[in-house]
């Protein structure tokens, strides 16, 4: 009696748990990604972008490998915005959590970390938000970036300020000093040596914010033409903030990260006016993607403000973009085969919302081009490459708004 009372108690349970429950096996991923600490603002718009890609392939059917649908599940983990805990979290999920995919963490000293990890355990990663190249010169046979390198972020600010009038002499760089910054400056100073603009100005500073205010100090000593920043949303902020109490004049100032965003503009207010910014995509641009999700930027955009409540700035959108690279491979190879997913990754060549997904031998993504955007009263429109703008630029920069004057 009892046997046919616990059997009877089974299938009630299992007729009132719903199907897809029941049916759909899954495909774990692991995240650790920084919700606390330094990076904890460009760790919560990755999260958006990787959650917002898992919600759509589960709201159509899960993901399609071989002839049977697997549903995306994501575990994260915060990595406190210390490299130290990222690769710590990485090994957790690897060996409690089991997952078999790891997504990447924000910040390029924290994919580093994440990337030993994930290549000793031979399981395949897709990095989002760590641009630095040193990572993809370790000859890992299990990584690849989907974004632009670092040493391309400020590149096109200058190309677009060369064909300016007046026409910039003299350019002042400074960075954090983070390898994914420091690789930033490298790649502007080399591309003002190449386009004949003078660097007046090539030095890192601290977290520590003394150390900005003495850099902007140097900066405005330097009397540049072009004032840009490689580093992070929050030293962003304090050296433009520092730069207006100084006031340092210039005819154009840009950042490798912040304008893109809202709490740079939220922060600042006017004084964000006309600030130039570096980012991986926007919604003006125009490519086409592949089926399989949104096509074009703009159909993402407000796919992404209907979930979210705000537009996605280019963190979510490189986030996204690493969970579509996953996709693909795994329709691919068909199989959920680590091996076979690792060579089909290396192999993707796939137009997508974000750009081209597509590999050099090192899993650097070379095919896909950044895009130079400027805040114009209180919107981030996209200025340069033109063929991919919105707007037309604001240059040369205006004058500091007196504090009085913004009440």
């Amino acid at each position: 009696m009892r046997t046919i009372i616990a059997l009877v108690i089974v299938l009630a349970l299992s007729w009132a748990r719903p199907a897809s429950a029941t049916l759909r096996p899954q495909v774990v991923f692991g995240a650790a990604v920084a919700f606390t600490g330094t990076l904890g603002n460009e760790g919560r718009l990755l999260k958006e972008g990787y959650d917002f890609w898992a919600s759509y392939v589960n709201a159509h059917g899960g993901l399609l490998i071989g002839n049977q649908h697997y549903e995306v599940v994501i575990h994260y983990v915060d990595d406190a915005s210390d490299p130290m805990k990222t690769a710590a979290a990485i090994e957790r999920l690897i060996t409690d959590d089991h997952v078999d995919f790891i997504l990447g963490p924000y910040g390029s000293a924290e994919t580093f970390s994440a990337a030993a990890v994930a290549e000793r355990h031979e399981i395949p990663m897709v990095v989002s938000a760590g641009a630095a190249e040193r990572t993809f010169n370790q000859g890992y046979h299990y990584i690849v970036n989907v974004i632009s390198p670092a040493r391309k972020y400020l590149v096109g600010m200058i190309e677009f300020a060369v064909h300016r009038n007046p026409r910039p002499r003299t350019i002042a760089i400074s960075s954090a000093n983070d390898p994914f910054s420091l690789e930033v400056q490298q790649g502007a100073v080399q591309s003002a040596n190449d386009h004949g603009i003078r660097v007046v100005y090539a030095d890192h500073y601290t977290e520590d914010p003394t150390s900005v205010v003495e850099a902007v100090k140097s900066i405005k000593a330097a009397h540049p033409d072009i004032i840009l920043n490689a580093g992070h949303l929050e030293d962003a902020i304090l050296m433009h903030r520092t730069l207006k109490e100084q006031d340092v004049q210039a005819q154009m100032y840009g950042y490798s990260i912040g304008p893109g965003i809202p709490t740079f503009l939220s922060s600042l207010g006017q004084d964000a006016e006309g600030v130039f910014g570096s980012s991986q995509w926007s919604s003006a641009v125009t490519y086409v993607g592949a089926p399989g999700f949104y096509p074009k930027a703009a159909q993402y955009a407000h796919a992404f403000y209907a979930a979210y409540g705000h537009e996605p700035d280019f963190h979510c959108a490189e986030a996204t973009a690493a969970g579509l690279a996953f996709q693909y491979a795994l329709e691919q190879a068909g199989t959920t085969n680590r091996h076979a997913v690792r060579d089909a990754l290396k192999n993707l060549n796939v137009p997508t919302f974000f750009g081209m997904l597509k590999f050099d031998t090192r899993g650097v993504n070379l095919y896909k081009p950044m895009v130079v955007t400027q805040l114009q009263r209180g919107a981030l429109e996209t200025v340069y490459p033109y063929r991919l703008s919105n707007a037309s630029a604001i240059y040369p920069a205006a004058a500091w708004v007196p504090a009085t004057s913004q009440r």
